[in-house]
This record gives structure tokens, sequence and C-alpha cells, in this order.
């Protein structure tokens, strides 16, 4: 397998893992992989500053995939735009969904974001890779998913794991 081309426009993609380093400090991953207590406010703040930056590099350069910005700036890009708001979400999900298309972006990528915008529109998920604590006790449970005897099957098709299994890593980092 070749090595991966270096990304066209690397000053983007150190811009991108900058902002994917304050995003995962607001939430409290720290750099060695420890985790403490996540700040709500400043996540808050870090979000919407993300969010404008990655608004400004798509509306010059479109969704910073693979090519433009490397593998791993890409993936930070997927997630500020997973911890964005929804209207801007959903831009994002057309733009990702033609990304995968053209080689550009993930296809689990598309899945998780999928599920994120149909869990803020209080639909059912297609991935099943949202969870959300209701404060019922029961800790973190799945948000609903549509046709979950296919689940896994449609996991598969994207390159996820087996439901099962995601599960249960979700209730022992929970």
């Amino acid at each position: 397998m070749p090595a991966p081309m270096p990304p066209q426009r690397p000053d983007i993609a150190d811009e991108l893992l900058r902002r994917m380093a304050a995003d995962q400090h607001a939430r409290g991953v720290r750099d060695d992989g420890t985790l403490v207590a996540r700040d709500p406010e400043l996540m808050h703040t870090v979000d919407a500053d993300n969010t404008r930056a990655l608004q400004r590099i798509i509306n010059e350069h479109g969704w910073p995939g693979h090519s433009l910005v490397g593998e791993e700036a890409a993936n930070a890009a997927w997630l500020i735009a997973q911890h964005a708001e929804l209207d801007f979400q959903l831009r994002v999900l057309d733009l990702l969904h033609e990304a995968v298309d053209r080689g550009e972006a993930t296809p689990m990528q598309l899945a998780y974001l999928t599920d994120r915008v149909l869990l803020r529109q209080d639909r059912p998920q297609v991935y099943g890779t949202q969870y959300l604590d209701t404060g019922d006790g029961r800790g973190m449970q799945v948000w609903k998913v549509t046709d979950p005897d296919r689940l896994d099957a449609r996991r598969t098709e994207v390159g996820l794991g087996p439901h099962a299994d995601y599960d249960a890593e979700i209730r022992s980092n929970y």
C-alpha cells in the first residue's frame, strides 16, 4: 500500500488539529488520555469558535477531506461538526456524504453524524452510535434505533463493529 500523500494544505490541517485538541480539552480529555470533569461553559465557547472556523474553511475549500488536510485533520473536522449546532450539521451532512462518495471522508464518519442529526431531530438513528443518560439511574442508554433487527448489517456496511461490542464499550466508559 503506498504511503499517503502529504496534505495539500498543512496549515489548515494544523489549525483543525489544534481545534480538535481544544474540543477534547473542554470535554475533559487531557493530552495523556486522562479524563477530568468536563467544562460546559468552555465547551460552548470552543464549539462556537470551532464551528465558525470550520464554516470559513468550508466556504473557502469545501469539505476538508483527506487530500486537502490528511486523514487525521479530516477526522478533526468531522469531530468539530459533531459538536456544532444542528443547522450547521445539516449542511455538513450533505458535504460529508459527497466527500465519502469521493473517498475524501469515511462512511463511519457519515454514520456517526447521521445518527447525531437524527437524535437532535428526535428521530430514530440508523447505526446505533448515539447514547443518552436520561437521568433515571440506568446510565447511558442507546437512543432509539430504526429497524433494530438490521442494525448490525447497517453497521457492517459502514465499517462499524457489532452493536453489542459498542454497547459494552460505552457502558464501561460511562
